[in-house]
């Protein structure tokens, strides 16, 4: 990878990362659900209407619609409203490698390298840690909501697994299609019956962060991934991920100084060593083997 993708990489973390942070500025103002209807509204309209339908099934349209958009992003939002600080978020986030892989073994009959149970199984022990410290910046019902939510992004990771030769921008235009209706619906019903006063009287701040979440983070950000996914094996690519909840949780200090305590920042390391290992534990060993091979 040269330095220009690099760097495109590096700015991709930065702007998931921060990402974090500028929801809860967002969710200072808006209810959870409302906001995430409209992360996704306006990315869609008018997109759509510009952009061509991908060259995919819509069931997978659909199916990534409904995990990725409605549910993940709800879970994660309800979360962040009031029982997850911006940093842990980030962080128990991630929680979806780990189902990724075991889904993967279950559907695609994938085979679990040892590095990968090692990986996971450390960072599983990391999650454990943020069991003990609820009530502080995160509550056992926080975890579980995020947890779920990284369930579910596992499931779209699934769907998108088998997509082939697809324009992920255009993709992602289009899953953006789907989310908000039945989050507005829900949000109607179970957060405010008055939206428009809310919007209307909702701070610079407010739309920025909603402007942030869905063209910057989702269409800037995605439209960049695919395209260093396009020109770069994923097995460089995908690596630069494990940086996101370092700069999720670096943001959130400066921004919303957040701050873990001793026991939350033990879990963080442990469950990014786990992840560090189950990501690149193999490729670290095989270059290992072929250092030695060369100087045998």
């Amino acid at each position: 990878m040269n330095l220009k993708s690099t760097l495109l990489a590096l700015i991709v973390v930065l702007i998931w990362g921060v990402n974090f942070s500028v929801i809860k500025f967002g969710l200072e103002e808006l209810p959870p659900i409302l906001f995430s209807s409209l992360r996704f509204f306006i990315v869609a309209i008018p997109a759509v209407f510009f952009i061509p339908f991908p060259k995919t099934s819509i069931w997978n349209v659909l199916g990534v619609g409904v995990f990725l958009g409605v549910l993940k992003f709800s879970f994660l939002f309800i979360a962040m409203k009031a029982d997850a600080s911006a940093g842990i978020s980030s962080l128990l986030l991630q929680a979806q490698v780990i189902f990724t892989i075991i889904l993967s073994v279950i559907i695609f009959k994938e085979k679990v390298s040892l590095a990968q149970l090692i990986g996971m199984m450390i960072a599983l022990f990391g999650f454990g840690f943020f069991f003990f410290t609820v009530d502080t910046n995160i509550t056992l019902l926080g975890i579980v909501l995020i947890l779920s939510a990284s369930i579910f992004w596992s499931v779209s990771n699934v769907i998108m697994k088998q997509i082939k030769d697809v324009n992920l921008l255009h993709f992602m235009v289009w899953v953006s299609l789907i989310p908000p209706l039945p989050l507005f619906i829900l949000s109607y019903f179970y957060e405010s019956h008055e939206p428009l006063t809310l919007l209307l009287n909702s701070s610079v701040k407010t739309w920025a962060s909603v402007a942030y979440t869905g063209y910057i983070s989702t269409l800037v950000a995605f439209a960049i991934w695919g395209w260093l996914l396009k020109n770069y094996n994923s097995a460089v690519v995908t690596p630069f991920a494990l940086a996101i909840p370092v700069v999720g949780i670096i943001s959130s200090n400066i921004l919303l100084n957040e701050q873990l305590n001793h026991i939350e920042t033990l879990g963080a390391i442990l469950i990014l060593f786990g992840l560090f290992i189950s990501v690149l534990g193999n490729r670290i060993y095989k270059l290992i083997i072929r250092t030695e091979k060369r100087r045998v």
